[in-house]
């Protein structure tokens, strides 16, 4: 009986071994001669279809052994855009080539820039400047419920947060701003999620920060794109010494912790769809239908229903990492220096000190 045992056990070593052989022989190049192939990847194509066109391109000795390689290494977001590869070339090499979007250059492509901290309507004018869509139907493509459904599907940090009615923009905030490479003939969808890519490849590295925290993506989202614009162009913290955001994102998590309002104007602003130019009415201050509005009594201990603008990784940085202090106010100067306090009454004496200094920001 002992015999029979140590005889299957070998047996399934030999089969193991053989097994992982096999995987790593599917994953070797195809070839030792340096063949250039121009491999197409459209937006939308799901992973495995990309390892099917690999194979019918002959670029792969086995798509099984690629299958399981894509199984094994789920942060892979393999991006649409035009390719040069090599039949030498590790399939992973080339897997993690489509992951970073190292798309072929030359005439083929062309660089867009996105702005971080701005909204939805400005990207959109970006987009359809740099295709053959107006502004109006790049933002009727990012409302379609069909389209929103299939990005959900695609995109682990989606979900039906993004198709609450109340939201003027289902993607605010989600559509991260850099410089992209895009290939011509690109449409809105393939830059719109070459800018969700972008979102992902800065999330992945907050994962499991993001599953333990008591808060969803979209609220996270949501937080960073308020300090993102409370924050910006910020110089100096002038209470202590600690990054100016992650203070500003520990002041507004107080709040929420105490029940309190945010009181923040940018996002009653982003409510009343009006820019910051001008003072804001006080009916506009009042309007607690409005689910953007986080000023008096509205909100309380709540965040607004979704982000305001595109936040920078800094910012998404400093909602998911704040520093933990006691300030439940702050406060900027003209010359976009912060000061934090305590309490109402030290946020009221320091804007009066800031008055009589002549530094207070005054429309």
């Amino acid at each position: 009986m002992k015999k029979k045992i140590v005889i299957i056990i070998g047996l399934i070593i030999v089969l193991v071994g053989v097994l992982i052989g096999v995987y790593f022989y599917g994953l070797s190049p195809v070839s030792k001669e340096s063949k250039k192939v121009e491999f197409t990847v459209d937006a939308g194509t799901s992973k495995l279809e990309i390892v099917d066109k690999l194979k019918e391109a002959g670029l792969v000795k086995s798509k099984f052994s690629l299958y399981i390689y894509v199984a094994l290494n789920r942060g892979l977001n393999l991006q649409a855009g035009v390719y040069e590869l090599y039949t030498n070339m590790k399939p992973t090499k080339m897997l993690d080539k489509i992951n970073k979007g190292e798309i072929k250059e030359e005439d083929n492509t062309f660089t867009i820039t996105f702005i971080e901290g701005k909204r939805i309507p400005d990207y959109a004018k970006v987009i359809a400047d740099k295709t053959d869509s107006t502004q109006d139907e790049v933002l009727k493509i990012m409302s379609d419920k069909e389209y929103l459904q299939e990005l959900i599907n695609k995109y682990w940090f989606l979900n039906d947060d993004i198709l609450n009615e109340k939201l003027y923009y289902p993607l605010e905030g989600y559509l991260y701003a850099s410089t992209y490479d895009v290939y011509k003939g690109s449409t809105a969808k393939d830059i719109i999620e070459r800018m969700l890519d972008g979102t992902n490849n800065i999330l992945e590295e907050y994962k499991e920060e993001i599953n333990n925290s008591k808060y969803s993506v979209h609220e996270i989202l949501t937080l960073a794109s308020i300090v993102e614009l409370e924050s910006s162009g910020t110089k100096e913290n002038k209470t202590t010494n600690d990054d100016p955001k992650k203070m500003v994102a520990g002041v507004f998590l107080n709040r929420l912790k105490a029940g309190d309002s945010l009181g923040s104007d940018v996002t009653t602003y982003y409510g009343a769809k009006r820019d910051f130019t001008t003072e804001l009415y006080q009916y506009e201050i009042d309007d607690c239908s409005n689910g953007y509005n986080t000023r008096g009594t509205c909100n309380m201990g709540k965040l607004p229903i979704g982000p305001i603008c595109s936040p920078s990784k800094v910012a998404i940085d400093a909602a998911i990492e704040p520093v933990n202090h006691d300030y439940y106010f702050f406060v900027a100067d003209k010359f976009k220096n912060l000061y934090f306090t305590h309490n109402n009454v030290e946020h009221n004496q320091m804007i009066n000190s800031l008055k009589s200094q002549g530094v207070w920001y005054e429309y």
